[in-house]
């Protein structure tokens, strides 16, 4: 078995792209329109995506701006050689860090966390270069 991808429902599908693309440094890798169903689906990741790597589709259902937040979803994890210029890479590119870099509570990773358009939370671990 392979984890392919995770979907996050978005509200605005152009904002939602920028933030993946320009602040974490994504690729979109291939869109899919429906117009029968009223939906786009936009895949990104790194390094080309599957099968290298598990990607994020960003399902936007055409006049849907806004979904409540569950309280089960926790996070994406993406591993980045340096948490405090990933921050600003964020912070650069309009984003909100949630948590500023620092040591996880009880363990020895070095974390952050920001928030995408649309509240979902973005883990960012340090994995050295």
């Amino acid at each position: 078995m392979k984890l392919l991808h995770t979907m996050l429902r978005v509200g605005d599908l152009a904002r939602s792209i920028h933030f993946y693309t320009e602040a974490l440094g994504m690729s979109e890798l291939r869109r899919f329109d429906n117009p029968e169903y009223k939906y786009t689906l936009v895949y990104l990741g790194y390094e080309g995506g599957n099968p290298a790597q598990a990607e994020i589709e960003l399902t936007y259902n055409w006049g849907v701006d806004a979904y409540e937040m569950g309280t089960a979803y926790g996070h994406v994890a993406i591993g980045v050689p340096d948490v405090r210029a990933a921050c600003e890479r964020i912070r650069a590119a309009g984003g909100q860090i949630t948590r500023e870099p620092g040591p996880l509570k009880g363990g020895t990773s070095f974390i952050a966390f920001a928030a995408d358009p649309d509240g979902y939370k973005i883990e960012l671990i340090e994995q050295g270069s």
